[in-house]
């Protein structure tokens, strides 16, 4: 390189804003979407127990051929500074991937997942949806990585199960998009007369809830099956129904009809506890908001004084909501079949 051109480098502007670009911006962007990947594919679980090498790393990616591919892949993680190499077996290095990598993380493993594979699309691609009309449907998500991202929130929404639920008394649940059951379980737990019904829309959802299910020794109570919510034939015999972080999925002008059906399979007095992210949150709940704008299955995040409002007008009483997660916008919201709500312990009244 000439003296010339290294002078024309130097005073272009491009390139101090090119480099400041890939240190601010660039980079961050690619150690999330590696770490993703690898939590993803099986290779931080793997990594996690010890140093691999690429044939180990292979088998637990699933990758038969093109290993000289997956170590190209790797040795980018190894440039990117989230692994390390010695003698041709990797390992973690990076604190992130380390944390990532604990099994007690999974589910903050699953969100960056989440992020990556769901939320950038959608950031990227919505310019061009909204110009050729195209919509995101179900198959654009990967239900397996939504149940798992969900839990999250699962102590908030543990909690806010914990005020509805009798302790002693039998008791009848059904729960409309169960994710991993793992909310089920918690119920089951606390109430040991409990049986449920637990449905969601997506087959590998259903057949993984009904795994943990009989994992957990909770087959005999708990029934897991693929159904939709609109066209479940049941009795009005369930005491309890449940519906976390999923009202979203359905059209906001289908809201209440589907609240309605859900009341419709409560017995007398029986509640719906409805937990959910609203309007005003962070900016990954905008996104997530983003998302379901562009689905054609879905629609908007709710409002929560919108959502108490199509609450009663599916004939719930006593509908009231409270935030779970301080400074974020939560809630719970709980409503009677055609009784009173007396004894409900809330401390919000949606108005």
């Amino acid at each position: 390189m000439n003296v010339a051109t290294l002078a024309r480098l130097a005073a272009s502007r491009q390139i101090p804003l090119l480099l400041s670009l890939g240190r601010g911006l660039v980079t961050p962007v690619y150690r999330a979407s590696f770490l993703a990947a690898a939590s993803g594919s099986g290779v931080l679980r793997r990594l996690a127990a010890g140093p691999g090498d690429v044939d180990a790393l292979a088998a637990a990616a699933g990758v038969h051929d093109d290993r000289h591919l997956l170590r190209a892949w790797l040795d980018v993680g190894v440039r990117l500074g989230e692994l390390a190499v010695d003698d041709g077996r990797y390992r973690l290095r990076s604190r992130t991937a380390k944390a990532l990598a604990r099994p007690g993380n999974d589910a903050v493993a699953a969100a960056l997942e989440e992020v990556a594979r769901f939320h950038l699309p959608v950031l990227l691609g919505a310019p061009a949806m909204a110009a050729d009309g195209r919509r995101l449907s179900l198959g654009d998500q990967d239900g397996a990585v939504i149940a798992r991202s969900t839990r999250v929130v699962e102590p908030f929404v543990a909690e806010a199960v914990g005020r509805v639920l009798s302790r002693t008394a039998p008791l009848r649940l059904l729960e409309v998009g169960c994710g991993s059951g793992a909310h089920v379980r918690h119920a089951a737990r606390l109430n040991p007369r409990l049986t449920a019904l637990a449905i969601d829309l997506q087959d590998e959802v259903a057949a993984g809830a009904a795994a943990n299910m009989a994992a957990w020794g909770l087959r005999e109570r708990v029934e897991v099956r693929r159904a939709d919510v609109r066209e479940l034939e049941e009795q009005p015999q369930f005491d309890l129904a449940t519906m976390h972080n999923n009202i979203y999925y359905f059209p906001v002008e289908e809201r209440a009809k589907v609240l309605e059906r859900v009341r419709s399979l409560l017995a007398p007095g029986g509640r719906l506890l409805l937990t959910a992210p609203c309007r005003g949150g962070n900016v990954g709940m905008e996104v997530l908001d983003l998302w379901f704008r562009y689905a054609d299955f879905g629609g908007p995040l709710p409002h929560a004084a919108d959502l108490a409002a199509q609450m009663e007008d599916a004939g719930f009483t006593g509908v009231r909501a409270r935030r779970l997660i301080p400074g974020e916008q939560f809630r719970a919201f709980v409503g009677t079949n055609r009784a009173t709500a007396s004894g409900i312990d809330v401390e919000e009244r949606i108005s």
